[in-house]
């Protein structure tokens, strides 16, 4: 079995699981996922590739991390990931990428993300579930953070956070690649969405 096999059935199993979990039937986590029925029923065999914007939905949906649903079993008490073992979830047209590094444990996660935002990419994200904050700390560049069309810009040395329920870019500025760190805090618990 090939790396990427083994991930997809690891992201299969943790879907299913955390639906089962949650009490949702394939009809209604399609229709609150926004995800067909169809390519529900696939990753949940591991088949598919799903892109990243489809497993942010799964995950707000669940009311758990993007990590969540990819990691396996715990491997010890302390986890330290390299960021050339870790693929982007997210590649920009100008060659930016997002790593989600890791999800803490416990009640209300934290997923730690590497940015890399050349200038002209852009990533729009749709609003998170309530009572998500997102945290942006820029290490070299520039960027623009837009909230709810508002444009915020975020230079080296400086972090910005803002409640991630709301439409939100990450766009690279300037004239040299973005570097930061974005961490997304999520809520207690399991949530449901309507």
């Amino acid at each position: 079995m090939t790396e990427t096999e083994a991930a997809l059935r690891t992201l299969a199993g943790n879907v299913r699981a955390a639906r089962t979990r949650a009490g949702l039937s394939l009809d209604e986590f399609s229709r609150r996922a926004h995800v067909s029925k169809g390519a529900l029923v696939a990753l949940e065999k591991a088949q598919g590739n799903p892109n990243f914007a489809t497993l942010v939905r799964l995950a707000d949906t669940l009311g758990v991390s993007v990590s969540a649903l990819m990691e396996g079993p715990a491997q010890g008490r302390v986890r330290v990931v390299s960021a050339d073992t870790v693929m982007p979830l997210w590649t920009g047209e100008e060659g930016g990428t997002a790593r989600l590094m890791l999800t803490t444990s416990g009640p209300a996660p934290t997923e730690v993300w590497r940015w890399e935002l050349r200038p002209g990419d852009a990533y729009p994200s749709h609003p998170h579930q309530p009572g998500v904050t997102e945290t942006v700390s820029v290490t070299a560049g520039r960027m623009t953070l837009i909230v709810d069309g508002t444009e915020h810009p975020v230079e080296a040395g400086q972090t910005a956070t803002f409640n991630g329920d709301a439409p939100h870019t990450y766009r690279g500025t300037g004239t040299e690649t973005c570097h930061l760190i974005m961490t997304v805090h999520l809520p207690p618990g399991p949530t449901s969405t309507t």
